[in-house]
């Protein structure tokens, strides 16, 4: 039988399994790297609207208003509206009258370079405590 190797979890034989060797528990060094890639770029005060369902981004805009004083909801392009939703939400039926719109940018950027490049619109939707 050939000699195991102790970095691997793969046994010589399909049916000799060993229940612990499954379990094991990584390092906290090999972990270092994953970690340093899920760290953010933007101020936790600030909400990306996407492709999610509209009330998650209203859920977590009300959590951060309830630790912040304010937010800023960013969005660009064709999530534009649901940004405006999620403000509406957040104002007008979940915040019980303790929030209000404060500021409303819109901008445009450039996206993509050469001829690929082109412009697209962006909003920023501060909405604060009253």
């Amino acid at each position: 039988m050939p000699k195991k190797n102790s970095n691997y979890n793969v046994p010589d034989d399909p049916d000799e399994s060993k229940p612990e060797a499954s379990a094991q528990v990584t390092p906290p060094a090999e972990k270092a790297p994953q970690e340093a890639k899920t760290e953010r770029r933007f101020p936790p005060n600030h909400i990306y609207v996407g492709k999610k369902p509209i009330m998650s981004y209203a859920m977590s805009a009300l959590i951060q208003l309830t630790q912040s004083e304010k937010i800023i909801i960013k969005a660009r392009g064709m999530a534009i509206s649901r940004a405006v939703d999620v403000a509406e939400i957040v104002t007008k039926r979940l915040g019980n009258n303790a929030f209000a719109v404060k500021d409303i940018k819109i901008d445009t950027e450039l996206v993509g370079s050469g001829e690929e490049s082109r412009n697209v619109s962006t909003i920023e939707i501060v909405v604060g405590k009253k």
